[in-house]
């Protein structure tokens, strides 16, 4: 719960700064390689000397055969001074080394530079230094709203990165307007957002394969250092969060992996809803495997659905409620969602569509 609070108080203070772990990059992108091919990746949240993600499609660049990737920083987080030396020789204050500078970077091909027998990050460092058409600054702030980042929005074919926590919605309605594939990372309670679940229940979005023991480890900045106990680990710097998740509109095998039930209905254990005709299950495991009605299953469920099993339904074609008939909003949770007058938390209803 202390993971979720601090979460949830970056995601308030806009502080988000969280740099994936290359190896957590690395897990996930294996499941997605023929997607890549001939492609252009675009990381539109990323400052090369920072981000995994590019340094995972630079240093994957030939395995995968992508066709070009592109890279955007914005403006405003503190970093190394090296990255400054790139653009200009000029003396730099104190204050301008903790600035980024935004710019954007173009690879279209990664050779071995040095000649060490061997595609690495030093063969990206030296083209970065010596081809100024690959690395060169924006002119506005960096912003994935700016048009010139949008300009190179519509040049990629799949969008990879960890955007902004506190700017989820508008990063995934710009991605949806633009009609792009992505592979993004997001808080848990994102699927509680009326605009993503929207998009979860028409299947426009759904969740990747996930982190590995259901734990994402991010690195964070030096100032900002205010975690809990087992949450912050001062020796190596990160921070860890058991509420995020891979968003994605790519198709994988996990999506269409049928869910093993073993549980059998009896009215007894799975009540039904006090304003919803739908029983009540309240772990995925649970789903009962004999019962065709409508049940309100967690939002874990969706780490473990298959639409080929299950179909995701609208809560107001399943009360006699007025007032929630008119709800504008795809989950029931809260009182809406009591039993016997106790509230429960946000349900998904589903069906089984295999029985």
């Amino acid at each position: 719960m202390a993971g979720n609070k601090n979460l949830h108080d970056a995601n308030r203070a806009k502080k988000d700064e969280f740099y994936t772990q290359l190896g957590d990059i690395a897990n996930e992108m294996r499941h997605y390689k023929e997607h890549f091919r001939d492609k252009t990746i675009l990381c539109n949240c990323d400052d090369p000397y920072e981000s995994n993600f590019f340094k995972y499609f630079a240093l994957n660049f030939n395995a995968l055969g992508l066709k070009k990737l592109i890279a955007t920083c914005y403006a405003g987080s503190p970093i190394a001074d090296k990255q400054l030396s790139i653009f200009d020789d000029e003396k730099k204050t104190s204050e301008q080394s903790k600035t980024r500078v935004p710019h954007k970077i173009i690879i279209t091909e990664v050779h071995d530079l040095n000649n060490d027998g061997a595609v690495d990050l030093l063969d990206v460092e030296i083209l970065l230094k010596d081809d100024k058409n690959v690395l060169t600054r924006l002119e506005g702030n960096g912003d994935f709203r700016s048009a010139e980042c949008v300009e190179l929005l519509n040049e990629a074919d799949i969008v990879v990165t960890n955007p902004p926590f506190s700017l989820f919605r508008e990063y995934v309605a710009q991605l949806i307007q633009y009609e792009k594939k992505f592979l993004i990372i997001g808080s848990q309670n994102a699927i509680t957002y009326k605009e993503i679940f929207k998009l979860i229940k028409e299947n426009k979005i759904w969740l990747g394969f996930g982190f590995q023991a259901g734990n994402a480890f991010f690195a964070i900045p030096k100032y900002e250092n205010n975690y809990a106990d087992g949450v912050y680990n001062a020796e190596t710097g990160l921070v860890k969060f058991r509420n995020c998740h891979w968003f994605t509109n790519l198709d994988h095998s996990k999506r269409h992996e049928d869910l093993d039930l073993f549980k059998r209905y009896t009215p007894e254990e799975y009540p039904k809803y006090d304003n919803y005709d739908a029983i009540n299950v309240d772990k995925t495991a649970d789903i009962p495997m004999n019962y065709t009605g409508v049940m309100g299953v967690p939002i874990t469920f969706l780490d473990k659905y298959n639409p080929e099993q299950f179909e995701i339904l609208d809560p107001r074609d399943f009360t006699t409620i007025e007032r929630l008939k008119n709800k504008n909003y795809a989950l029931i949770k809260d009182a809406d969602g009591s039993i016997n007058g106790k509230a429960k938390y946000a349900r998904i209803l589903i069906r089984n569509i295999k029985i």
